[in-house]
């Protein structure tokens, strides 16, 4: 057997410098910098096997007249919503992830922006630049710290942390607000009546219902996927039952968290700060991309990073390793890291 190994984004990770396939099997090995829309029809009309990890394989691509030989999307990332699972799946074409490769750079980022959030860094930097200093004029800035009732900042023991999304990454950011003095609530899927009973906390108890959560959370953190169920997941109505001494934070997906109402939220001290490595529109360009850097949101306590959560030498290796490992075994006809 041979197969058309096609890679179409080496500009995220290294890839595996080969393949090592059980017997008479060969291969020619593809690899693209970057591929844009324009090109990537093109590029995998003959391929077997699409390396991929944010380029959107959509139905129309997918088409058997498309691509006629494709068998294996390895995606080489947690995320696979740029695929087309559905179309995928009329095709009888396997789809395959790579979990867990980032698991510690992504937890401990989360905590990063709990922290930037919790004490507004950002916009304390912004502060101690300014001049002519208002540090010096007023003698103090405890005022940028302190919540729209006056009171300062909470600490990590007096922190309830929501977690919404228990998967291997929820579980570990759980972990974390745990070791860090912190009350950590599970949370239950948003509507329980038309979705399967999840099973409880591992030792920690049941998961608490979805509005509870957010009700009591201090510290929400978002690290479930994106699918059509989770698009605005946090809208105006969750918002308005969160704490004004809350924090939220996203290093789950852009889509999941409504921008434009984060913005209005944080205006109207219904929250008390935004961090995200994430946005609905990706790569973003000031505020025609997204709200969140529009000139409304200047002097707001929102924190943001591009999507750079995951990058981490151990993840870099462990990418490696998991796609390799995945695709040698889906062509030796060995299931691993299924998703379609």
């Amino acid at each position: 057997m041979h197969h058309e190994i096609v890679a179409l984004e080496r500009i995220h990770q290294p890839l595996p410098a080969e393949f090592a396939f059980a017997g008479p099997t060969t291969y020619n090995f593809t690899v693209y910098d970057t591929t844009d829309a324009a090109n990537l029809a093109e590029r995998i009309k003959d391929a077997t096997i699409v390396i991929v990890t944010t380029v959107r394989i959509s139905a129309g691509v997918l088409a058997e007249h498309v691509t006629p030989k494709l068998k294996l999307i390895a995606v080489m990332a947690t995320g696979t919503d740029p695929i087309d699972l559905d179309a995928c799946k009329k095709r009888g074409i396997r789809v395959t992830n790579s979990p867990g490769a980032n698991l510690d750079s992504v937890s401990e980022h989360a905590i990063s922006l709990y922290f930037a959030a919790r004490r507004r860094t950002v916009l304390l930097d912004a502060a101690t630049r300014q001049e002519p200093s208002e540090w010096v004029a007023k003698k103090t800035l405890t005022g940028s710290l302190r919540f729209v009732d006056g009171k300062p900042p909470i600490t990590c023991g007096d922190e309830v942390m929501g977690v919404v999304g228990y998967g291997a990454l929820g579980k570990r950011i759980a972990n974390l607000g745990r070791a860090l003095g912190m009350k950590v609530l599970v949370a239950a899927r948003k509507s329980p009546s038309s979705t399967p009973i999840l099973p409880p906390v591992d030792g920690h108890g049941n998961r608490v219902p979805f509005e509870e959560v957010l009700r009591q959370s201090t510290v929400l953190v978002l690290s479930l996927p994106r699918n059509p169920e989770t698009i605005n997941l946090i809208s105006t109505p969750e918002l308005e039952l969160m704490l004004p001494y809350a924090v939220l934070v996203n290093i789950a997906r852009g889509g999941i968290v409504d921008e434009a109402t984060i913005v209005k939220a944080l205006k109207d001290g219904k929250i008390a700060g935004y961090g995200t490595d994430v946005f609905a529109n990706e790569p973003v360009e000031g505020g025609k991309d997204s709200p969140l850097l529009s000139e409304d949101a200047k002097g707001l306590n929102i924190t943001v990073s591009p999507h750079l959560a995951w990058f981490a030498q151990r993840t870099l290796k462990n990418l490696g390793q998991i796609l390799k490992e995945t695709v040698e075994a889906w062509v030796d006809d060995r299931a691993v890291n299924v998703i379609a």
